[in-house]
């Protein structure tokens, strides 16, 4: 009987979820950027939403901001995560047109000899500016057929309709459980694997350690683990915001032989190029995340 429950619970969210998409589809962007305005001062001022946390990690960078800068800079931050947000839902209902309009890839060419070699490649990125678009644009802007790793989602209907909005523009989404089997599974396939490696890692015995924003960091293994096994390309991509509502991926090669250098380089490559992005924009990073909360246990 639960389970008859849980699947009318799951059924009718799901329905309810999409119909809201759906919805919110319809909204134009003049108008959508005017919410976002709303959103981000109820999320700043009203709910206080991780608000610790983003001071917290601001802190503990060496942007050494002032008391003026900071708030100044805060109040940007709130302003790129609501942005985010509505453009994510929005994304569920965009064309493609509109995908080619507002989230260009600068300089596509840079996988065209990889390709050429019917070569996989590893593109890793950070939570800046709007990801999600750009895992939407990349399967219209280069020949590869594009790869990228998502928690799971509890309700199945609504992960198949996930699974089915990125489909449409040639992504395919897996989940990050199934990492190592997905790279299996595509041997032989040119594939573009997407990877943002900024998250905090939970197997902290496989973490790299990285001087990051002027901290000791934890960085995740995966990305670097599967260059190597697999001797993949790995790519790096910054994501600009030209102005609201449209923006410019930008990608350069972090290394073309990963088996020919030190463990930990390829990482360590990942963390300059994400470290000077930040540096020039930090309020296009996701700040309201717990990055800092890892310290290396003594030897």
């Amino acid at each position: 009987m639960k389970k008859i429950l849980r699947k009318i619970t799951d059924i009718f969210t799901s329905g309810l979820f999409i119909l809201f998409v759906g919805l919110f589809g319809l909204i134009p962007f003049r108008l959508l950027y005017i919410l976002s305005d709303f959103l981000a001062f109820l999320l700043r001022k009203v709910f206080r939403y991780r608000l610790r946390v983003i001071r917290e990690n601001l802190s503990l960078s060496d942007l050494k901001l002032k008391n003026k800068q900071e708030n100044a800079m805060i109040k940007k931050i709130y302003s790129n995560l609501s942005d985010i947000i509505v453009e994510s839902l929005k994304s569920f209902t965009m064309s493609r047109s509109s995908v080619l309009k507002r989230h260009k890839v600068r300089n596509p060419e840079i996988v065209d000899p990889f390709y050429a070699e019917q070569k996989s490649i590893i593109l890793v990125t950070g939570h800046i500016c709007n990801w999600e678009w750009g895992s939407l644009s990349a399967g219209l802007q280069t020949p590869y057929h594009i790869l990228g790793f998502y928690k799971k989602l509890k309700n199945p209907y609504v992960d198949r309709f996930l699974r089915w909005s990125r489909s449409r523009f040639g992504t395919t989404l897996a989940s990050i459980k199934e990492t190592s089997q997905s790279f299996e599974r595509q041997k032989g396939i040119p594939t573009l694997f997407l990877m943002a490696a900024d998250q905090s890692p939970t197997k902290l015995q496989y973490a790299y350690w990285i001087n990051f924003m002027g901290r000791d960091t934890a960085f995740l293994h995966g990305p670097e683990k599967h260059a190597r096994n697999n001797e993949y390309p790995v790519i790096f991509s910054d994501i600009e915001r030209v102005k609201r509502g449209y923006y410019e991926m930008t990608l350069s090669v972090v290394v073309e032989k990963p088996t020919e250098i030190p463990a930990g380089e390829i990482t360590a490559r990942y963390a300059l190029e994400l470290e000077t992005v930040i540096r020039q924009k930090p309020e296009k990073w996701l700040w309201s995340h717990k990055r800092w909360k890892h310290q290396r246990k003594a030897d």
